[in-house]
Formats: C-alpha cells, sequence, structure tokens
C-alpha cells in the first residue's frame, strides 16, 4: 500500500477532501477519507454518484507515504477504500 498511488476527490472551492461518515460516527469527526485504486475508479463514483456537481471536484494523485502525513494533518478517521465505484462497497481502515 506504501509503494502505491492512490486517488483521491477533492473540493476545488474549498480544497476539502471526499469523506465518507459511518453512521454511528461522532458528528463532529472529519470522517474517513475516500480512496481510490485508480484514477479512472475516482471518475466513475463521481459521475454516478455526483453527477451534477461533478464539475466542482478534482481527482488528485497521493503516494502511499504521504497518506500518514495526511490523515494527521486532517484529523480524518482513517482510510475509506472504495472497492467498487457503482455500488458504491467501501472498505474502511481505522487510522492508528
Amino acid at each position: 500500500m506504501l509503494s502505491q498511488t492512490h486517488y483521491l476527490i477533492r473540493s476545488k472551492q474549498d480544497g476539502r477532501y471526499l469523506v465518507a461518515r459511518t453512521q454511528n460516527g461522532d458528528e463532529d469527526s472529519m470522517g474517513y477519507l475516500l480512496m481510490f485504486r485508480e484514477h479512472f475508479d475516482a471518475l466513475s463514483y463521481l459521475n454516478t454518484h455526483g453527477s451534477g456537481v461533478a464539475d466542482r471536484f478534482g481527482v488528485e494523485s497521493v503516494s502511499g507515504t504521504q497518506l500518514k502525513g495526511l490523515l494527521k494533518r486532517w484529523g480524518f478517521q482513517g482510510l475509506g477504500l472504495v472497492e467498487d465505484p457503482l455500488v458504491p462497497r467501501i472498505q474502511f481502515l481505522k487510522a492508528d
């Protein structure tokens, strides 16, 4: 996971990342950073679940070594690895 490139969706307006919050999660928490294995998976997710606002977001790449610092800096609970962008099926990984 550290040697791979991952893809994140980020708002062009305010620079925030796309996150998921669990149903029993704390409202004040930053949630789980959504992460995609491929650039086209992130675009598929946007086009399927946010077609009306897709132009307000961009996809950016991040290396596995940058993830820990990103999670800490933004205060995310962990990662949400999107395994299927169309359903969506997400594997949640809690940060240590």
